[in-house]
């Protein structure tokens, strides 16, 4: 989320140190500060929670090469525009 926020002098002056000495961004900072705070107060974690993520196969039927998926959209996309053409070729005659 984006949002603009004012913040003082001395804090921003830390945030900047911090970010610099850990070769973190500034908002990195920002929030891994605001996190620590809601943690230190019970609100939140002061950590994001992970996620696994499994993989699975496809299901794709034999003789479908899932690399080749994207020329196949390629080749979809040139004859779509071909028949374009093609319409507009005729209706000037």
């Amino acid at each position: 989320m984006r949002t603009t926020l004012t913040i003082d002098e001395d804090l921003a002056a830390i945030l900047r140190k911090r970010a610099a000495e850990g070769d973190r961004s500034f908002k990195e900072v920002v929030n891994s500060a605001l996190r620590a705070g809601f943690a230190a107060s019970g609100e939140v974690s002061a950590r994001r929670k992970t996620v696994k993520v499994q993989a699975r196969a496809l299901g794709l039927r034999a003789g479908f090469d899932p690399e080749k998926l994207n020329q196949l959209v390629d080749e979809l996309e040139v004859g779509e525009f071909l028949g374009k053409v093609a319409k507009r070729g005729s209706s000037r005659h």
